[in-house]
């Protein structure tokens, strides 16, 4: 129950800072009065930018603020409104455009009044910000100069989009809306400083060193990581995951989010297992022992801890999917759990089974039964074939299910069809926990 409470005390929050803007445009009066397409239009236009406000809290990664929901969650929470804000703000420029021209002015920059050209360079910018997130790999924009693009085009349109309602004044020049106005740009700002200075500069304050680094079949590596100067983490929940910074300073907007392959158990030392998927991943068998690194976790609630009144554990992975469930079942076999446990791990071929022999190791420690999934076995395979199937599932749990909390995490297709055949199968769907596997 206190999770419920506190996810409706932050989701009254939300609503609150999305509402406020709109609070100012009913404070300063509707202007001209009994025009109803004028009003709407401005209701628009102010909700728009309370809800581009809030993207700059909801990545602030307030840990407090994730925490009832998941950073993954909120993550994609944040991507869904970006497209509701930008939705509501052309609407407004449509509106104004259609019914009012004279109010809009020319279009042409060079003639235009300066706070309405600023509000179509927000309104452009902030949608190029949309557009280029969305469609990131079809635009082949690399991770690292795309996050820098994402910052530069939602910062500067958010600041054309405040310019453009402070210049043109209407509603927020009276006396009685200032100081509301005052406060949400406080915040706004608030939350910037805070990702972009605050966070970076404790990190450098808190850095890492690369302790070892140990290749695994199906090109993955592992990072292990020890606290230089500090204690390290205080804690994380196993399941957990990290943004972590490699061969660059935490400012630079470098970070990738990465599961914590080891249990709390063996801290101060952290591990990553990191595949090599793409421009920066590609590169971490290049690290070596020595180098600098830098944390900024732990974040997520995909963990066996929130759910301890289940009466066993089901674990779904599929490739690099695996890394939190590790960390779970290392966990389990450090407290000496004896609840049962099921682990179905699909992979294409058996060389990218890249954990087999570990998982193997803690069947022996656990009461965990171990189902390896090949997409292509080698003849000689005696176990399951093809996919992580309904089929697959229902031959290896047990009839009664009810109490059972499942864990899955791999691609999207495979979770989703996971996630149906459990449910099929009787599972509740509030029982079913998925980590998204790719959210940023």
């Amino acid at each position: 129950m206190g999770g419920r409470w506190r996810r409706a005390a932050w989701i009254a929050g939300y609503f609150a800072l999305v509402c406020a803007p709109v609070v100012v445009l009913l404070a300063g009066g509707l202007h001209p009065p009994g025009e109803r397409a004028w009003e709407f239009s401005m209701g628009l236009g102010f909700a728009g930018l309370g809800l581009f406000g809030l993207q700059f809290v909801l990545t602030a990664r307030f840990r407090r603020l994730t925490s009832p929901f998941g950073i993954d969650v909120v993550y994609l929470l944040h991507r869904y409104l970006a497209w509701i804000a930008i939705g509501l703000v052309a609407t407004h420029f449509a509106i104004l455009w259609l019914f009012y021209e004279d109010a809009l002015g020319v279009l042409d920059p060079r003639e235009a009044r300066w706070e309405l050209t600023s509000g179509r360079a927000a309104l452009l910018l902030l949608g190029a910000a949309v557009v280029t997130s969305q469609w990131r790999k079809r635009l082949r924009l690399e991770y690292g100069a795309w996050r820098y693009l994402h910052a530069g085009l939602a910062t500067t349109g958010f600041a054309a989009a405040v310019a453009h309602v402070l210049g043109v004044g209407t509603y927020t020049a009276l006396s009685g809306t200032t100081a509301v106005w005052v406060a949400l740009t406080a915040s706004w700002l608030g939350a910037i400083l805070w990702v972009r200075l605050v966070k970076p500069w404790r990190q450098v304050g808190a850095p890492y060193r690369v302790v070892d680094v140990r290749a695994r079949p199906g090109d993955v590596a592992t990072l292990v990581l020890e606290p230089q100067g500090h204690p390290g983490m205080r804690r994380f929940a196993p399941g957990q995951f990290a943004w972590l910074t490699l061969r660059s300073s935490p400012f630079l907007l470098r970070e990738h989010p990465f599961s914590i392959e080891s249990p709390p158990e063996e801290l101060p030392r952290m591990h990553f297992g990191i595949k090599a998927l793409g421009d920066f991943t590609g590169t971490v068998r290049d690290i070596t022992p020595g180098e600098i690194a830098y944390l900024d976790g732990p974040y997520g609630v995909f963990s066996v801890d929130a759910h301890p009144e289940a009466t066993g554990y089901v674990f779904i992975a599929g490739g690099i999917g695996v890394t939190p469930i590790l960390s779970m079942l290392r966990s389990l076999a450090e407290r000496g759990a004896t609840r049962p446990l099921w682990l179905f791990y699909g992979n294409a071929t058996i060389s990218e089974s890249s954990y087999r022999a570990e998982i193997d190791g803690l069947a022996a420690r656990l009461r965990l039964t171990v189902v390896h999934v090949l997409a292509d076995p080698p003849e000689s395979w005696s176990g399951e074939r093809g996919y992580v199937t309904r089929d697959i599932i229902e031959r290896h749990l047990p009839c009664s299910r009810e109490g059972l909390v499942c864990f899955l995490c791999g691609p999207t297709p495979m979770t989703e069809a996971a996630r149906a055949a459990l449910v099929d199968l009787g599972v509740p769907q509030s029982h079913i926990r998925t980590e998204v596997f790719e959210f940023v």
